[in-house]
């Protein structure tokens, strides 16, 4: 039996016989465009009441979910108008949350944040915010993979 799914992603492949290939194109394109530069609006363990004009938008399912997210945790929620598509994390995936104005990647079975950044003031001896900083720089430099772990 032909494999009618890529390995990765499982985006929908064309086969040979197949009628109305353009159900599979289109619901591939869908996958396509929410894996492109991955942005959600937040983090959230219910699906939210949206409209068609709301098409395109995408969720990272929380932990706990419900009702239609059951079972989905960690999954990209992507709204097609009328019905939900769900994309599964691979280690390495990064996508942009809109709510808090953060990147997240997707390693080792959950989604990371790095830490905020702040800049050194205050206190009495420079040095020691200083190293703060940079080890807390080094740590995000870490997460998203400028640096070796």
């Amino acid at each position: 039996m032909p494999v009618l799914e890529t390995g990765r992603h499982n985006l929908p492949l064309l086969a040979v016989t197949q009628a109305q290939k353009e159900t599979t194109h289109n619901e591939a394109l869908v996958l396509i465009d929410a894996l492109l530069h991955t942005a959600v609006e937040g983090v959230a363990s219910t699906a939210p009441a949206l409209t068609d004009s709301d098409v395109g938008k995408c969720w990272l399912v929380g932990s706990a979910a419900t009702g239609l997210w059951a079972n989905k945790s960690g999954q990209i929620a992507i709204w097609i108008g009328g019905d939900w598509r769900y994309l599964v994390a691979h280690d390495g995936m990064r996508l942009w949350n809109r709510s808090v104005g953060r990147d997240s990647i997707y390693t080792d079975g959950v989604w990371h944040s790095g830490p905020i950044i702040t800049n050194p003031s205050g206190g009495a001896v420079v040095d020691t915010e200083a190293r703060a900083t940079l080890g807390v720089m080094l740590q995000y430099f870490r997460l998203i993979g400028i640096l070796t772990r």
